[in-house]
């Protein structure tokens, strides 16, 4: 995981893109993979930057494996965009 922060429970990174479209090719190819995992992040996206929010709410709102798992393909879907 790169450049993740972990604080309260939760898993936090801002990815910045060249333009708008590339921020929503990254939602597109990270859709398939979350829907992969079955585990589904916060987000919001504002022009080119996608801001997450990771965290298991069936393990009461904790960082969990999954987190990990979800940040480190989100990580590697971002290096090869």
């Amino acid at each position: 995981m790169i450049d993740w922060t972990e604080t309260a429970g939760q898993l936090e990174k801002t990815f910045t893109f060249d333009t708008f479209e590339s921020a929503m090719l990254f939602m597109q190819k990270a859709a398939e993979k979350i829907t992969e995992l079955d585990h589904h992040p916060t987000w919001t996206n504002t022009f080119n930057r996608i801001h997450i929010v990771l965290s298991t709410h069936d393990a009461g709102n904790k960082v969990t494996e999954k987190d990990r798992e979800l940040a480190q393909a989100l990580d590697s879907i971002y290096q090869h965009n």
